[in-house]
């Protein structure tokens, strides 16, 4: 737990997947093929609290959704790639676009097109409910399954490493 909160405690940029991750991973398509997602509102709290302490967050989805852009806009998160094949391209961008260092940044994913993102990061997080191999390659594994609560796991792991979660309470 102590290199967990080592590791923790440097992060400047969280990084989440969407479906599977901010969502349970199931895709909703009305007759006219649009599509909707649900997103669990303790998650939105978190990453909230999470932004109120300094730390950026940004979202790397391989699919492109009117929904992700709105909750990405509710929540105040301007770092949103969208319709990323090849996340890692996207990381590569973002990073050097902040002037951050990979061990500054952390990755929550889910599926093994995660995994390319997940080995460059300071802090691979993996949601409970993750692949076999994504859970394998992740430094921390959250209680809650994806679109539950692990998205605020992360950010209430990394607030606690970093001594601002009290504050955010208050």
């Amino acid at each position: 737990m102590d290199d967990l909160f080592t590791k923790a405690s440097k992060i400047k940029l969280v990084i989440f997947d969407v479906d599977g991750v901010l969502t349970d991973g199931g895709l909703f398509f009305d007759s006219n093929g649009r599509e909707s997602k649900i997103f669990y509102s303790r998650d939105g709290h978190g990453m909230k609290m999470l932004q109120n302490t300094g730390v950026k967050i940004g979202i790397i989805t391989g699919r492109t959704s009117d929904a992700v852009r709105q909750r990405a806009k509710d929540l105040g998160i301007v770092c949103v790639y969208q319709g990323q094949k090849v996340k890692l391209a996207a990381y590569k961008e973002l990073i050097d676009e902040l002037k951050f260092e990979s061990y500054e940044t952390a990755y929550v994913g889910d599926d093994i097109v995660d995994l390319g993102v997940m080995k460059q990061v300071g802090l691979s997080i993996a949601v409970q409910d993750a692949h076999p191999l994504v859970k394998e390659q992740a430094h921390w594994i959250t209680p809650n399954v994806g679109g539950k609560g692990a998205a605020r796991d992360v950010c209430e792991l990394i607030m606690k490493a970093q001594n601002t979660f009290q504050s955010q309470l208050e």
